[in-house]
Order: C-alpha cells, then structure tokens, then sequence
C-alpha cells in the first residue's frame, strides 16, 4: 500500500511546480534539488507525525545569495567570486532547526551593492512580481520576489542601505529590518559590516516576527521606555519629503490617517536629519567600508570582466581613495545628525514614512543607475547609521501597483514597531466551511487570532463536502466541475493573523480560493485531495456540515 504524502513533501512539490510554471529563472542562483529538498521533507513529515514540535515545520525558505547555505555556493551575485561554505549561515541553521526547508539561494544585487534589483551581470535582473516592466528592488530582489509569488513562504535578505525594505515595498510583502545586531551576520558576505542587517521577508507580518523571533542571537534588551497612552506617530509633512511619484502623496497619508482611525496620535515631525543622513551612506567616507569587504577581490579579478557589475564595481574601486581623515569628519556629522533626529521624534513611538519615493521601471534606472538608486535610499538609508529598527509593510496600491510604507524606531523597539504596523495591515476575509463554524472545536483558533463573524452564505455550485474519519471529526471541501452549494462562514481578520492560522490547521486542510454565491473569492479552507479517499463520504447533498452534523445526531 502506498503512503499518501503528507503534508511537507506536497507543499514542497506544489512550490517546485510553481517554479517551473512560473518561469522565471533570475530570481534563484541555485536551486537544491528536487530529490533532495523532497527527502528532507518527508523526514519532517515523519517527525511531525511523531509528535516533535517544530514551530516552522513545512515553511520554505529563500536565502540571499550572500548567505552562507551548506551545500549551495555563495556568489554574492558574483560567480568568480564563489566559495563552497562548510556549514549554514546561524540565520539559515536557526530557521532549519525550527523547520523550515531551504529551497535554493536567490539573486541580488552584487555584493549586495544596490537597491534596485538589476545589478546583477551573470544571472540578470529581478523583474517585479506584480510588474515585471518594473524593477523588483534590492539588493535583496530574488527574495523578495520569491515570496511575494508564492514559491517560499520565508526569506532571509541583508539590509545595510533599505535592501530588505524597497524591494518589500515593490512586491506588496512585509520586511523586518532588525536593530542592528539583533541577528547573527556570521556568514554573510559582508556590504559594510558595521552596519549590515539579516533581514525577513513574509507575505503576513505574523510569519515575519516568528521568523524573527527564532533568529535573534543577541542578549535581551528592554525596549527603551513610554509614556502610557497610545501609539504617538511622527509623520512629516508630505511637502518635506521631496518629489513623490504620482499618487504616492495620497497613498501615504491614506495610511497616516488608518493609523489615525486604529487610536493612535499623529505628530508632525521635521525629517531632514533623516534625509541628510540618507545621502551620507553613499555620498560620504562610509563607502569606504565597502572596499574594506571586496575591494580587493575587485581589484584583483580586473577590469571588463563579465561577471562584474560596471556600476557595483565603480562604487567600491572609487571608495579605496577616500582620505581617512573625511571618515571623522563624516562621523562627527552624524553623530550630530542623529541627535537632532532622536530629539525630532521625541517620545514618539515610531516614524512613519513612505518605504520609497518611487517605483521606477527597469527602463529608467538602466538609462541612470546611479541616480535612480541614490532616489530609492532617500528614507531607508539612515535607519541603520542611526541604529534604528525599521518594519516595512504594505500600505495599499496606487495605479495598481504596490505602495509600501515604513515605521522606523529607537533600538530594541522592534516588537513596538510590529504592533503597530499591524494596524496597517487590511482585514482579510476567510471562508470556512466545517470545524471552524461557530461553535465547532476549531473556532476558538479564529477567533484566538483576532477574527469576527461577518455572515453565512453558500460557496457557487461547484463543491462537494465529504466527511473524514479525522479527531475531531470535520469535512474537506473540494472544489469540482459541477458540484452543489455548500453552507460556509465567513469570517475577517487581521492579514497579520493569516499566517498563524494558516500555521495552526490541521492536516488534511490547505487555504486556497472559494467561489461564494455571488461570484466573488475568498481565501477558504480546503482540502487536500489526498485525503479523500479511503474513510471519507460525499456529504455534499445535506448542505452543509451542520446539517449534516443535526441529522447524523
């Protein structure tokens, strides 16, 4: 008798079919391969079945390639610059031991020296996930754009300059950028190791603070203290923040005013010492430190070599005449500017500000590299000079295009931040059709996740509902040709819950789109065809679980 696969191994064949359809080959350097993730997985379906906990069992995982994964070269985006590590990166081994699956190593800007995606020479540039005319931003493009396609649930990027940030912004995903040596950089590749950050990405800020939470390495530190009251936000005025594209001014103070709505008080703020600090990272000696990490390399390997990005080798060779004295010089600038920046927020919780100015095309920023990448930096670049934690979430669409905002606060607020930009984050709507029903065993899961009841309805008349001999009992909805009207709830919650209870359903369940009545989709439990076989029976004519509960009864 062959063993039904469970539910690991068919996630991970559904992301690998995903891959291929999707055709789209600049987002990975390398793949593991398919056997060998398929082998891993079902050794995990083999422990969950045993009853070992693994908190991040079945999520798949995409990791920059600047950061080390056992087995896989790290390129850095550079081929001539490869090297086989001995073991995984602490970020990578703390998400492996949790549970997760590494899929492969993504794309990036080289040496992690951009924010726009498409400095990468050997493997190409990312295009967006939502356009592909559009950059996908970087440097951590290939991750980004993995999981906002749905290929890993999880992502690991780096962040010195904004790069787990933009590039979230520009595919509708959540980036958390922790305070700075929060996270292990061990085995990274460094851009400027003083400041570099390991980021994550996720399609729910819930899944982007588990990941979180297993990664941190660094002693406990309380948050800074607040005042009691509710969140304070500072928010400047759209005037001072320079040209935005069009419709961008309206989308950020749309979200200033949902946190407005959620309770929280707005503070306007002056931003220009963000802003002067933004054009230090590149424009001043900090650059510098980017040659102390490949300089060498760079200089060695020579010039019109095809693995080198002209624009990414430009920056660092001109960084190695930098006179030592303008470091201090810079140094003491900032020390200024980060006084007048912490005394601007006062005892405000967090800044909030639009992730990015713009969303160029990949067309404007090959016509100017430099400059369209020096725009993207103006809100992100400060954050990490300043010592700062940064959250980047979704903040609606303009034109139909993501539009991302940011909240950046003091060190070791990184859980205030995600507080609040929870607040940001629009109510999803799920349909659920059986032990999730209003008192069924399962609905205290919605409701521990922040969801209310909005109202009954019947799916469109292509579903059968089929009993499984599972404990507690409960049915599989299964979409089909023709079918008949099955009774669902529908229930809305926080997008920030999504992902925990998507993390929490039991086996055989799987989320996927469910037609209602009246045309429209919604997310909605499913069943795994699997499951239904041997032990299951075709409900479907009773309507409804609960009726078919009350007859059985």
């Amino acid at each position: 008798m062959t063993t039904a696969p469970g539910p690991v191994v068919l996630r991970v064949r559904a992301a690998h079919d995903l891959i291929a359809r999707a055709d789209r080959p600049e987002i990975w350097i390398d793949l593991r391969p398919r056997d060998e993730v398929e082998t891993e997985a079902r050794t995990l379906d083999a422990r969950l079945a045993a009853g070992e906990h693994l908190p991040l069992a079945g999520r798949l995982l995409a990791v920059k390639g600047n950061i080390d994964v056992a087995g896989l070269p790290t390129t850095a985006g550079c081929p001539a610059y490869a090297y086989m590590p001995d073991h995984d990166a602490p970020a990578v081994a703390r998400l492996r031991a949790a549970g997760a699956i590494v899929l492969g190593t993504t794309n990036l800007d080289q040496f992690a020296t951009g924010l726009t995606g498409t400095r990468s020479p050997v493997h190409g540039a990312v295009r967006g996930a939502v356009d592909p005319a559009r950059i996908s931003g970087g440097s951590s493009s290939g991750s980004a754009v993995a999981v906002a396609l749905g290929m890993a649930d999880l992502a690991l990027g780096t962040d010195t300059a904004g790069s787990g940030r933009v590039p979230a912004a520009f595919n509708g995903i959540v980036g958390l950028k922790p305070t700075p040596g929060l996270v292990s950089t061990e085995g990274v590749v460094p851009a400027c190791a003083s400041l570099d950050c390991v980021s994550v990405f996720a399609r729910t800020l819930l899944e982007a603070e588990q990941a979180l939470g297993h990664l941190i390495t660094a002693p406990a530190v309380a948050a800074p203290a607040r005042a009691p009251g509710p969140w304070r936000i500072a928010v400047p005025d759209p005037a001072a923040l320079g040209e935005l594209d069009p419709g961008w001014d309206e989308a950020y103070r749309a979200a200033a005013a949902r946190l407005e709505a959620a309770g929280a008080l707005l503070r306007t703020v002056d931003p220009a010492p963000f802003l002067d600090a933004a054009t230090l990272l590149y424009d001043g000696a900090f650059v510098a430190e980017r040659y102390a990490a490949v300089g060498e390399f760079i200089e060695a390997l020579g010039t019109d070599v095809p693995d080198l990005d002209p624009t990414v080798a430009g920056i660092i060779r001109r960084a190695r005449d930098i006179p030592a004295h303008r470091l201090f010089t810079d140094r003491a600038r900032l020390a200024g500017l980060r006084s007048r920046a912490l005394a601007s927020l006062g005892d405000a919780d967090a800044l909030l500000l639009p992730t990015a100015p713009g969303h160029p095309t990949l067309a404007a920023v090959a016509a100017d590299p430099l400059g369209a990448n020096a725009r993207l930096g103006r809100f992100t670049n400060s954050t990490n000079v300043f010592g700062m934690a940064a959250v980047a979430v979704p903040g609606g669409t303009v034109s139909g295009l993501p539009f991302g905002v940011m909240l950046i606060g003091r060190a070791h607020t990184d859980e205030r931040l995600a507080r609040i930009a929870a607040l940001l984050t629009p109510a999803t709507c799920i349909a659920v059709a059986g032990a999730h029903l209003t008192g069924q065993p399962l609905n205290s899961q919605l409701l521990s996740h922040g969801a209310h009841f909005v109202r009954t309805t019947t799916t469109a008349p292509r579903y059968r509902l089929h009993a499984l001999p599972t404990n507690p009992p409960k049915p599989g909805l299964e979409r089909v040709t023709r079918g008949g009207r099955v009774e669902v709830e529908i229930w809305e919650l926080p997008a920030s819950g999504l992902g925990g209870l998507v993390a929490a359903l039991p086996q055989p369940m799987v989320i996927g789109k469910v037609e209602l009545a009246d045309g429209t989709l919604v997310p909605g439990f499913l069943c795994e065809p699997a499951a239904l076989g041997d032990g299951s029976r075709d409900i479907t004519a009773y309507g409804g679980w609960r009726a078919y509960l009350a007859a059985k009864s």
